[in-house]
């Protein structure tokens, strides 16, 4: 995970990630930013659904959303300083604690559905309510 170093969510653990470049289709953006992000090379990964929410000045946003399996002999030495924050491995335990603070809203409200139902989900952020479809 990625504790941020810039807003909109700074200082909070959020998963990797980023804006899609022109031309790019989603996946070829997930990879690309997981390897900018982090220098792993991700070759397989699940494509999980989309998370989307309305901004302060009214306008639709939002992400899609890949959960990436890593091999138990990756050698990645964590905790990691870059240009975006901090990189550090989490437990699934950790990131789903109920007391736990550090984690981004959103993520704490989506990733349990993601880890436990297959196939894609759809959720909207919308005047502090969630909707999951």
């Amino acid at each position: 995970m990625l504790n941020r170093e810039k807003a909109p969510i700074m200082g909070v653990w959020n998963g990797v990630g980023g804006k899609i470049e022109k031309g790019e289709t989603p996946d070829i953006g997930a990879q690309r930013e997981v390897f900018e992000e982090t220098g792993i090379e991700v070759e397989t990964f699940f494509s999980k659904g989309t998370v989307t929410w309305e901004t302060p000045e009214g306008e639709l946003d939002g992400i899609y959303v890949y959960l990436y399996m890593a091999d138990e002999d990756l050698k990645y030495e964590t905790p990691k300083k870059t240009r975006e924050g901090i990189l550090d491995w989490k437990s699934i335990d950790w990131i789903l604690h109920p007391l736990n603070l550090g984690i981004a809203e959103m993520v704490a409200q989506y990733l349990p559905v993601l880890l436990k139902k297959e196939g894609n989900h759809a959720f909207t952020y919308k005047n502090g309510q969630t909707f999951i479809s």
